[in-house]
């Protein structure tokens, strides 16, 4: 039951006949107009009510679109918030590969420092063996230099020219005497050719008898 303004609209819609003497009476003109009266301010009651109602209304309309817009930007704000983390995930998972990229060639990179250390260690042992056969052979040079130096001396050379010079002459002496000795051998082999051939002559012509 709706109640307006402490006014019944049951009451003001069923206008009930009085009873008198169990006999159904007419009702009075005041009385009619009465609940007219009453009916008129439930009127203008129920109309208050609807416009506050139809305010209310109006301000929750405002406010559900106010709050729609508000989830709408909330729900685009989510989405681009998404789409960050998906893009941030990716970039995480990226950083990660090159960063096990790196690790790699970093691991690769140490292996070749070390290699070319081995190999520069290597290579300057050699050149500490090369310098070293160098510097020996160095000093080898130099002492035969000395040597050689003491022997050819200016001062010597005069006795070393007349010794070479006596060498050769003795040298050539030795060898004329062995030229005439072998041409003496050659005469001896020319005579005694020549004695031979008589002797074979003679066979010839016994054997010719």
């Amino acid at each position: 039951m709706s109640e307006l303004a402490g006014i019944n609209i049951e009451d003001l819609i069923n206008v009930t006949p009085l009873r008198q003497g169990g006999e159904m009476l007419e009702p009075k003109v005041e009385q009619l107009t009465g609940k007219l009266r009453r009916l008129q301010q439930g009127k203008r009651a129920l109309e208050e009510e609807i416009k506050e109602i139809k305010s209310e209304s109006d301000i929750l309309q405002k406010e559900l679109t106010t709050l729609q817009v508000e989830a709408y930007k909330l729900e685009g704000t989510h989405k681009e918030k998404e789409e960050w983390c998906r893009k941030l995930q990716f970039q995480c998972e990226e950083s990660e590969q090159e960063a096990v990229r790196y690790l790699k060639q970093n691991k690769k990179s140490e292996e070749l420092l070390e290699q070319y250390r081995c190999e520069i260690q290597e290579l300057k042992l050699k050149h500490r063996k090369q310098r070293m056969k160098f510097e020996n052979q160095l000093l080898q040079l130099i002492a035969q230099h000395k040597n050689l130096h003491s022997v050819f001396t200016p001062e010597m050379l005069p006795d070393e020219i007349e010794s070479a010079e006596n060498t050769t002459k003795q040298l050539l002496s030795a060898e004329q005497m062995k030229l005439a000795q072998l041409h003496r051998l050659y005469e001896k082999l020319e005579e005694m050719k020549k004695q031979r051939q008589p002797a074979t002559t003679a066979a010839e012509i016994q054997e010719g008898n």
